[in-house]
């Protein structure tokens, strides 16, 4: 271990154009989101593995001793990192007890957790509590999985030494090299195959590098140039899953009719998303009444089915107009906050960095 306890933190994220660009090969404009997930790890000598996630009311230690013969077969730090260690993830799921058709918010944390600490820490089994808390609701299409899972792969990465500490006696905040970011956006990509199935990679890579980032064709490039956009994020409060959501859709499309994929009837209506069979997501088309009522424009982020949806706030939009759509939206039983898009990606922080409210989240365990 390089270090006693450091801090790290990765930002949510926003589509702001091309949902569900996987499925029609179209291009997405992804942004990062003002609202972070943070993360503390720690080194003990306790010989115990230790995660805390407040968020969901979760802490759970397992003896390194208990942890170590699940790595029969495992191989130090894939090289390749593109498939998961499916054995690895099969025993896992029977050391914990999750079933394999298990999708809550806890299991799927708490499996991605023990496989990246255990394929990281393959060598040598380090004892350490790792606590995260973050500012972004689950299951809300604002990317909360993939920015927890580049928090742990750049903490887990560190404190195992592959990658440096970025952060100096001077610096409250520092970023990693283009490499080790890039090694980060893998290993965070390992965890979100872990939550999601098949997800595309946008997630996490907004995660790590911030900004904008812009996907097509399976390919993710940031774009230089970042606007300054206030927006205003609303929380339906109607709870989906991504894994099971684009599960749906691939059952749709390889459903064959006569001997072709029945049609996809995929489209905006209002700013939320409809299928053949779907059901209409009201609470989103509630959000995009409201705020079109007040001449402002909102659509769905995610992949839709309930969650989040944004509205965007130009400069000239009077404070007397968003304070009305906001009480207007809470009526309305959803939760409504002003924030802004484009905030940098993971970074490492001293304890200075972080609000005293954050530090003693993080500090609880």
């Amino acid at each position: 271990m390089q270090t006693r306890e450091f801090f790290v933190s990765a930002p949510g994220k926003v589509i702001l154009h091309g949902e569900h660009s996987v499925v029609h090969g179209k291009v997405a404009l992804a942004v990062s989101l003002n609202l972070r997930t943070y993360l503390r790890l720690q080194s003990t000598s306790s010989g115990e593995v230790c995660i805390n996630l407040p968020n969901i009311d979760t802490f759970l230690s397992w003896e390194i001793t208990a942890l170590q013969p699940l790595l029969a077969g495992c191989k130090a730090e894939q090289d390749d990192l593109k498939e998961l260690d499916a054995d690895l993830l099969k025993r896992l799921r029977e050391f914990t007890g999750f079933s394999d058709d298990s999708t809550d918010t806890r299991s799927m944390a708490v499996l991605a957790f023990l496989y990246m600490y255990l394929t990281v820490f393959a060598e040598s089994l380090a004892s350490i509590t790792v606590s995260v808390w973050s500012e972004l609701p689950t299951g809300a299409g604002l990317g909360s999985s993939a920015a927890y899972n580049v928090c742990l792969s750049a903490a887990l990465l560190s404190a195992r030494g592959t990658i440096s500490s970025s952060l100096t006696p001077q610096q409250e905040s520092a970023r990693w090299s283009k490499e080790e970011m890039e090694l980060i956006n893998r290993w965070a990509f390992m965890g979100e195959k872990i939550i999601h199935g098949i997800p595309s990679g946008v997630d996490n890579a907004v995660g790590t590098w911030g900004g904008f980032l812009r996907y097509h064709a399976g390919n993710i490039t940031p774009l230089s140039w970042v606007p300054i956009l206030r927006i205003l994020l609303t929380n339906t409060k109607v709870p989906r899953s991504t894994k099971v959501l684009v599960s749906g859709v691939k059952d749709k499309i390889n459903k064959v009719v006569n001997g072709s994929p029945p049609p996809l009837h995929v489209f905006i209506s209002g700013g939320t998303l409809q299928g053949p069979s779907a059901e209409y997501p009201l609470s989103l088309d509630t959000l995009c009444r409201v705020t079109l009522a007040r001449g402002l424009h909102s659509k769905l982020t995610g992949a839709g089915g309930g969650g989040c949806g944004i509205t965007l706030l130009r400069p000239e939009t009077d404070n007397s107009v968003i304070q009305s759509t906001i009480e207007e939206l809470k009526a309305c039983g959803f939760d409504c906050w002003e924030t802004s898009i484009g905030a940098p990606g993971v970074q490492q922080h001293s304890s200075a960095a972080l609000g005293q409210d954050i530090l003693k989240i993080l500090n609880s365990y």
